[in-house]
């Protein structure tokens, strides 16, 4: 009898093995797993897509408001640039700024250093996704508005990070001094000759290091008051990925530019960050291994276990390599058990990340509660949720589609290897002797 290698056999023999060793320690090994790998693909994915979230805050805090997808610098030739990028398909939006850094001083004598960045007065009416990372606390972000100091003096807004303001103790409305430091001229004429600004508006963004040294004032007064602060032209891109292939462009049009991509410019804080990313993915994924390893030796006894019926199927005319297959087909119906609902599972928890969180603090607290009512009834009083789980909560869970792909397959493959591993011992003996010995 001729039994033909194909995956309609394969699938079913696979499957009547499934079906034999419903009960007893093969059964409770798969179950465990399936569980194994589901409870891995589930975790990777809330935990990956989490550290994407949270990262994600400082990533758009930084491009939107900090550093743009590209900075062109030594602007020579600033209007064939301009008409340049506004011809190109890429490009969503580019505007000139200079920024210089500064130290603030207030009227009671606190002092902060500051990196002070003047913009176009109606920047808020075209730059989108700086409106939305930039968000107001306090005040407006109203650059045009004058305003009079207390001699009659006309002075300029300037508006502040909300972290920087508390360390310096400046609300809105309050007057700042600020004394340019990177100008081209002397450090002493800059000290002695400092510029009053009045605080109109507070903002914050999702990094905190921008909340603690940005301000904001009109391009104008910062370009009279930073003398010798070079023009950047900041440039947005319909997508942040396309900075590479905009900056090749930019340097073969206008060699004396020094056009530089937001990698580049951020390189070791988003360097950071990867390897971070990296070594929390290298950590979850042990989870995988330990299960790897766990269906590897369940398999390996089930192949011993079977030796009468693989060798049975042998002499009837069953290739090796299909016979293998069987119990790899059997590996990847346990990973995609275990894989597919933990995908399910994991973006279920990443789209409700808030009440579960909430979920999971109430659950605590109410443990802690009962274990307090019955052992310390005077600590009740003193107990409340942790405000931590809100924080977490308040963390947006951003899934990348190619990530959970990949963690979805990598859960299937490494059951499927550990299966393709242990059915290398199929027919180590001889078909006689195995048949001889039933």
């Amino acid at each position: 009898m001729k039994i033909k290698n194909n995956i309609s056999w394969i699938y079913y023999v696979a499957k009547r093995f499934s079906l034999v060793d419903l009960k007893g320690a093969s059964a409770f090994t798969s179950r465990l797993s399936t569980l194994g790998i589901c409870f891995g693909v589930m975790t990777l994915i809330i935990v990956i897509s989490v550290m994407n979230g949270f990262q994600s805050e400082f990533i758009d805090a930084i491009m939107e408001v900090s550093s743009y997808h590209v900075r062109v610098q030594n602007l020579s030739e600033k209007e064939k640039i301009g008409a340049f990028l506004k011809d190109n398909e890429k490009v969503l939006l580019s505007t000139e700024f200079v920024e210089s850094e500064s130290l603030a001083s207030t009227e009671k004598g606190a002092q902060a250093a500051l990196l002070v960045r003047g913009v176009d007065a109606d920047i808020m009416d075209y730059d989108f996704g700086l409106k939305k990372e930039l968000r107001i606390v306090r005040g407006s972000f109203d650059l045009k508005k004058k305003y009079k100091s207390k001699e009659g003096e006309s002075l300029e807004p300037l508006v502040l990070g909300a972290s920087l303001a508390r360390s310096l103790g400046v609300r809105v409305g309050d007057a700042l001094k600020l004394y340019s430091i990177s100008s081209d001229r002397p450090l002493v004429e800059s000290f002695s000759k400092p510029k009053t600004f009045v605080v109109a508006a507070l903002f914050t963004t999702g990094y905190a290091d921008i909340n603690a040294s940005y301000a904001f004032v009109e391009k104008g007064a910062a370009s009279e008051f930073f003398s010798g602060s070079p023009e950047i032209l900041g440039v947005k891109l319909r997508h942040p990925s396309l900075d590479a292939e905009l900056v090749k462009e930019i340097r073969a049009a206008f060699p004396d530019c020094n056009p530089q991509s937001w990698k580049e410019y951020n390189r070791s804080f988003f360097g950071a960050l990867k390897i971070e990313k990296n070594m929390l993915m290298l950590l979850v994924i042990l989870i995988f291994v330990v299960v790897a390893i766990n269906i590897f030796n369940s398999m390996r006894r089930i192949v011993y276990e079977r030796r009468f019926e693989i060798s049975t199927l042998s002499a009837l005319g069953g290739r090796i390599s299909s016979i293998k297959n069987i119990f790899v087909t059997r590996g990847f119906l346990i990973g995609a058990k275990g894989a597919f609902p933990g995908l399910v599972l994991g973006m279920f928890f990443c789209v409700n990340i808030k009440k579960v969180f909430a979920l999971l603090s109430s659950a605590i607290y109410f443990v802690q509660y009962a274990a307090a009512l019955f052992f310390a009834p005077e600590l009740l009083s003193s107990l409340a949720q942790n405000p931590m789980f809100a924080i977490y909560g308040n963390i947006p869970a951003r899934m990348i589609p190619g990530e959970i792909i990949f963690i979805t397959l990598f859960g299937i493959l490494s059951a499927v290897l550990s299966s393709w591993a242990a059915s290398r011992e199929v027919l180590n003996a001889a078909i006689s002797e195995v048949l001889h010995d039933e």
